[in-house]
């Protein structure tokens, strides 16, 4: 990438692309006819700099519009809801999420929940219940990520916690794909080390998993492919030089593609994410970022030959299983990505856990059928770092 143009997509749904593209955002409101949106965000974001300049903007161009930042890190069935009330009662016509995966998984699901008369588990991601959703009128939705790891600004899905039971769920519905993207990298500029490694191996978590997951898919195999030479050309110096543009911008481009790829399928590093971000609190993209090379060694025998045709694409010096683990421990140790459990310091119940994993929809497409003992002894090896 020689220089960052700005670039207008429409896969899967429309993108603005390009360095500043999010202060067009009146335009992109009038592109909608949206007059009163709701902004969703998180907590941390809503007094930055680049959100306020949003703001600003809306406030310029005379555009009413309402603020809900009472989002966690894994945000809640409640979040959702308490995002609902919010929407009705501020006769908003539209949401602008703006954030990291978190705000993004909220503000789908609050846009979605503003019609439904079901409760929002019941569009968990099982059977054919999203079939029942209502979809006429439903709000219209602008996202724009701030970090490039989960992708959700593409994706039919959010993750949301059930207290309940502290599970996540995956509430599904085609209508979740947000009406128009803008990824504009100068966001993704504020967003510390620690993070930038973490959302980054979250990209790559996705695209590996597609890649590998059970089915025949080809376009997001494709898409797959060209996102993990993303990672391996850009991570390390959005990570290492964090005011690098063009690495910041291939890491957002990754970060949708690689949600767009695992429509595919996932597989067991998510199995074993989901329960430790709902019941212990650890972020995705690290909690994805552990377990990798761990799940990676367990499906060994069926992967073994994706993977050696993997490292002839990213031109790795060993083309071999072996050599692409040895190049994924490596990443991992460069971003400063702890390699156990053990490091995290938290206390683990692995018998709950490897039951919430074996129930976990991302188990199914995995390439290598597991078990409730074969997923606890996962857990066991991400602990004590046994590969």
């Amino acid at each position: 990438m020689s220089e960052i143009e700005n670039v207008n997509w429409n896969y899967p749904t429309p993108i603005w692309f390009g360095l500043d593209r999010s202060l067009e955002i009146a335009n992109a409101l009038e592109s909608l006819s949206m007059q009163n949106p709701l902004l969703v965000t998180d907590p941390d974001f809503s007094t930055n700099k680049n959100f306020t300049k949003i703001v600003e903007l809306l406030k310029n161009n005379k555009i009413n519009h309402s603020i809900f930042s009472n989002i966690k890190g894994n945000p809640t069935g409640k979040n959702v809801m308490d995002g609902v009330e919010h929407f009705l009662f501020n006769n908003n016509d539209g949401i602008i999420v703006i954030g990291g995966g978190s705000s993004l998984d909220a503000g789908k699901a609050i846009a979605f929940m503003t019609k439904q008369k079901e409760n929002l588990w019941f569009f968990e991601d099982i059977g054919d219940n999203w079939t029942r959703a209502i979809t006429h009128q439903l709000p219209k939705v602008i996202a724009i990520p701030t970090t490039a790891g989960t992708g959700s600004e593409t994706g039919r899905a959010s993750l949301i916690l059930d207290e309940s039971d502290k599970t996540k769920k995956i509430i599904f519905h085609p209508s979740f794909l947000p009406d128009l993207v803008i990824l504009d990298p100068n966001l993704t500029l504020s967003l510390p080390p620690h993070l930038t490694a973490a959302t980054g191996m979250d990209a790559l978590a996705h695209c590996l998993e597609a890649y590998c997951a059970r089915g025949f898919h080809p376009m997001a195999d494709g898409i797959a492919l060209e996102g993990m030479k993303n990672v391996k050309d850009s991570l390390l110096s959005a990570y290492k030089n964090p005011d690098d543009i063009f690495a910041r911008s291939k890491m957002l481009v990754t970060s949708s593609m690689g949600s767009t790829a695992f429509q595919k399928g996932l597989g067991a590093i998510h199995s074993l994410s989901h329960p430790i971000n709902a019941v212990n609190d650890i972020h995705h993209g690290l909690s994805n970022a552990i377990f990798m090379p761990y799940v990676l060694q367990f499906n060994e025998p069926i992967i073994n030959q994706r993977i050696e045709l993997l490292t002839k694409y990213l031109e790795l010096e060993n083309s071999t299983f072996d050599g692409f683990l040895s190049w994924i421990l490596k990443l991992r140790d460069e971003l400063a990505i702890p390699h156990t459990l053990k490091e995290l310091n938290q206390e683990f119940d692995f018998e709950l856990l490897s039951e919430m994993a074996l129930k976990d929809p991302s188990t199914g497409p995995n390439p290598r059928d597991i078990s409730f003992d074969e997923m606890k002894q996962l857990y066991i090896n991400s602990y004590e770092g046994i590969l």
